[in-house]
């Protein structure tokens, strides 16, 4: 019945972990919320087939991200600049096969599979519309799981990396730098010919070592700007934070980073006080750097790592890992 959580899962493929859609049941299911709260005010309920309108597509999801910004909309932190209408869904990032097209349809068809993004708060959902404009298809080498993470994530990094402008010769710090976004910053910082200073906890300095990375403990004690500078061989030319807490400060006051080549995707007092950028995934958002983004993963230029899969169903325990703020990649749903 509406508003019943159903925890634990059934079926899926032997020691996967990961539950399999039960097709015998017609009524879809999705997540939803009916006010702001903590992790569990999030619901799993049976919701009315959604139908495409003009230029619009229904979406089977076959793995859908999860991103800190939801969890922060979930709170009622940011009601001021994104309010939520209840009761509310959640979710941007989605892939999955196309099920039905509204009329003028014609980019994409039936049994496409794809990638893409809904603005209205309904990727964690076994079935959702969106508007076709905003798929692109999905490449055969991009697994279900990193092209469901990938939009939220791979757009900001792009945008950010692409804001600090990074070119052959750089030196650029990043904050968060084994995080959903940092993960993919660092290596599209480092596929742009830059040298990449990685701010991560230790349990990640291998993984960035082996994607080229110079690897920094973000472990907060006197002396950080230093440990940056000697990893980085003297001067930092670039600094792209994606996790808050003071590094726009830093890389400007302390690092000497010009304001203009600091961007943060999340300390926006901090932008404004010095003069940093913040762009981010409304910089980065479209079809063509979503389909460029998956194109690298695609040739191999570009991982995205994947922390754990959960299935819809515990959506709550995903949340509870997301907001410890210490995985190495994405957390990815599976409806």
């Amino acid at each position: 019945m509406p508003g019943v959580f159903r925890p634990g899962s059934t079926g899926g493929a032997p020691g996967s972990g990961i539950r399999g859609p039960d097709r015998t049941r017609r009524v879809p299911r999705a997540v939803r919320f009916d006010h702001y709260g903590d992790i569990d005010v999030l619901n799993v309920v049976d919701v009315e087939r959604p139908k495409p309108g003009p230029g619009e597509a229904l979406i089977r999801v076959k793995a859908a991200g999860i991103n800190p910004g939801e969890a922060s909309i979930r709170k009622g932190l940011m009601a001021e600049r994104w309010p939520a209408t209840f009761p509310s869904g959640e979710g941007s990032d989605l892939a999955g096969i196309v099920e039905e097209v509204g009329a003028g349809v014609d980019s994409v068809a039936v049994g496409d599979e794809v990638i893409g993004w809904t603005d209205q708060r309904g990727s964690h959902a076994e079935l959702v519309v969106v508007p076709a404009e905003h798929l692109v298809p999905k490449p055969a080498r991009v697994s279900w799981e990193a092209a469901g993470a990938l939009f939220v994530a791979g757009v900001t990094a792009y945008a950010a990396v692409r804001a600090v402008g990074v070119s052959r010769g750089d030196t650029v710090g990043v904050s968060g730098a084994a995080g959903g976004v940092g993960s993919l910053a660092v290596q599209l910082a480092r596929n742009g010919g830059g040298t990449v200073i990685g701010l991560a906890g230790s349990g990640n300095h291998e993984w960035l070592r082996s994607h080229g990375v110079v690897p920094v403990s973000y472990a907060p004690e006197a002396g950080l700007a230093d440990r940056i500078r000697g990893a980085a061989g003297g001067r930092v030319d670039a600094f792209v934070d994606t996790f808050g807490g003071g590094y726009v400060k830093l890389a400007i006051t302390e690092l000497g980073v010009a304001p203009d080549r600091v961007d943060t995707i999340i300390d926006w007092g901090a932008a404004e006080e010095y003069g940093a950028k913040t762009e981010g995934s409304a910089a980065g958002s479209s079809p063509e750097i979503l389909a460029d983004v998956a194109g690298m993963i695609d040739r191999g230029e570009l991982e995205v790592p994947i922390a754990r899969v959960y299935p819809l169903d515990d959506v709550r325990d995903a949340y509870r890992e997301l907001e410890q703020r210490h995985t190495r990649g994405k957390i990815v749903l599976i409806p």
